[in-house]
Parts: structure tokens; C-alpha cells; sequence
């Protein structure tokens, strides 16, 4: 075990330094002026522009960037942003707004898909079974703004159960509205995972072998069928984990959420190389160590996998 989580841990350099040298010259190439683009319609003089570009290493070829972007990261620096606060400060405060929305979302998405999958593979072909694939194609159908659309009109417009915006008030109270909008529009794909997986495990011989020692119902369900069922939807959820950290950009903006997404989109159109560059590479390695953590839980779930 020890080895294996070794070996998953020394995966994360190539990633590194992989993501990092193609996101730093994705945006390296991006056409414009960064230094011209902070000054608006302004027109700045020849020697602040100067100034800003050796400040910023602009002036310097890609390679010789990505090395002094390099060095900082390895002494702790994540660089400044063109307005000249530190990445690391504007990580720090955006980071956990986003983390709270994605845990929230994940766990509503989770929460429906266990429950609503589990009932329509018991009563499949059933009313129930119908209308809850029904459901589920709407909700991949429709896109993450209508739903955020009409969320914000009736659930907080018209009936008043929640904030329409976010803003200042991001805890875990104030991000109720956007957590339910994406946990409704991810838990589609979980709940048919979750549907078919145990449709699967009930026709397996230890069910069956289960029922004919004279296990009950309430006995065979969580421990034979839910807890061998949950692997794909654990594996689809882990992945809906990482899309949040970084693809929740329109569902911020639409909720006003202070956090990655809008800031990345921001830091996107300005062309600021470190801050995108730095927000992506912390992604990256959350994303790894999301999905070793799950990778671990496959032993504890199906006592078949073992890790040598």
C-alpha cells in the first residue's frame, strides 16, 4: 500500500511541470498586451510600459519566463498579479469560496444519486423508474444558465427561499442557491451510474447466495448491494469534484460567487500568466490527490482490490 501511494505521489512531477509549461504558454500565446490592457483606454507612456514589462519579465523570451516562474514556486512565490497583489493572496481568498460550493454541490449530487438511483433500480420499468429518467434527461439537457436562470427567479425572486446573489455572504449558508443548481445539474449522470450498478450487483451469486442463508432485505440492500454499487458513482463524483475547482465559472458569475472561477476568467482576459498559471497548477495537484483518496476508498468499498 505504502509503495503504491509512492508511486501515485511521484506521478504528480511530470504532471507538474507538464501543466504548468502548457498552461504558461497557452497563455504566453494569447494574442493583445497584457501591460496595455491594465490601463484600459488609457494610453500609458513608453517608459512605464518599459518599466512594467521588465518588472513583470514580459520583455523576456517564453522559456526564460516559465523559468523565473519556476524558481518562485520552488521559493514559495506564486508570483503577482498586473495590479501587484500576491497570487498566493488572491488563492487564499478564493480558494475556499469555491471549495464550499463544490463540496456542497457534491454532496447534494451525491445524496440524490444514491437515493434516487437505488429506489428506480428496485422498482425498474416502474412509474418511479420513468419519471426519474425523465428527470434526468432534462436535467442534462438543459444548460447549467437556464437552470441557474430559473433557480434564481422563483427559488429566490418569486418565493423568497434564497439570497439571488452571493457576494460578501459566502459561507456555507449564503452558497445554498449555486450548490443546488450544480448538484442538480451533475447528479443525472450519478443517479443512471447508480441505477445501473446496482440493477448489476442484485443479479450477482453473493446476493443471491445472501437471500438463501435467510439475510432480510434491510441486511442484503446496504451491506452486499449498496456498498459494491457505489464505485462508479464515488469515480464519477471525484471527477464532478475536480470540474468544480475550476469549471464553475458561469454559475459564479450568475450568483456573484467571489471565488476561482470568476477570478481565473478575470486573470484569463487580462493575460496574467502567473495567477492562471498558479491557480491551474494548485488545481492539478488537488485534482491528483482527490482522486488517490478515492482510488484508496475502492479497497475499503469492494474488499476485492487490493493495492500491492
Amino acid at each position: 500500500m505504502l509503495g503504491y501511494i509512492l508511486r501515485r505521489l511521484l506521478q504528480v512531477i511530470p504532471v507538474f511541470f507538464g501543466a504548468t509549461l502548457l498552461i504558461y504558454f497557452l497563455v504566453f500565446a494569447m494574442p493583445g498586451d497584457p501591460i496595455l490592457a491594465l490601463f484600459g483606454d488609457k494610453t500609458p507612456s513608453p517608459a512605464v510600459v518599459t518599466q512594467l514589462r521588465e518588472q513583470y519579465h514580459l520583455n523576456e523570451p517564453f522559456i526564460v519566463q516559465y523559468g523565473y516562474y519556476i524558481a518562485g514556486v520552488f521559493q514559495g512565490d506564486l508570483g503577482m498579479t498586473y495590479s501587484g497583489r500576491p497570487v498566493s493572496a488572491v488563492l487564499a481568498a478564493t480558494l475556499p469560496v469555491t471549495g464550499r460550493l463544490a463540496v456542497m454541490a457534491i454532496a447534494i449530487e451525491f445524496t440524490l444519486a444514491i437515493i434516487i438511483g437505488t429506489i428506480s433500480a428496485l422498482r425498474k420499468g416502474k412509474i418511479f423508474d420513468n419519471v426519474s429518467l425523465v428527470v434526468a434527461l432534462v436535467a442534462i439537457a438543459i444548460p447549467i444558465f437556464v437552470i441557474s436562470f430559473l433557480a434564481q427567479y422563483f427559488l429566490a425572486i418569486q418565493w423568497g427561499w434564497f439570497k439571488p446573489t452571493v457576494g460578501a455572504d459566502n459561507g456555507w449558508g449564503g452558497l445554498w442557491l449555486p450548490a443546488i443548481v450544480l448538484g442538480f445539474s451533475l447528479y443525472a449522470v450519478s443517479m443512471r451510474l447508480m441505477r445501473s450498478s446496482v440493477i448489476d450487483t442484485l443479479n450477482q451469486d453473493w446476493v443471491r447466495t445472501a437471500y438463501s442463508k435467510g439475510l432480510s432485505r434491510s441486511r442484503v440492500l446496504p451491506v452486499h448491494v449498496l456498498r459494491n454499487s457505489l464505485i462508479p458513482v464515488i469515480t464519477n463524483s471525484a471527477t464532478n469534484f475536480g470540474v468544480l475547482l475550476v469549471g464553475a465559472t458561469v454559475t459564479e458569475g450568475i450568483f456573484n460567487v467571489p471565488g476561482v472561477g470568476n477570478t481565473l476568467f478575470q486573470a484569463i482576459q487580462r493575460g496574467e500568466g502567473p495567477t492562471v498559471v498558479s491557480f491551474v497548477t494548485v488545481f492539478v495537484i488537488l485534482y491528483v490527490l482527490v482522486n488517490l483518496f478515492i482510488d484508496l476508498l475502492y479497497g475499503l468499498l469492494d474488499p476485492r482490490i487490493r493495492y500491492a
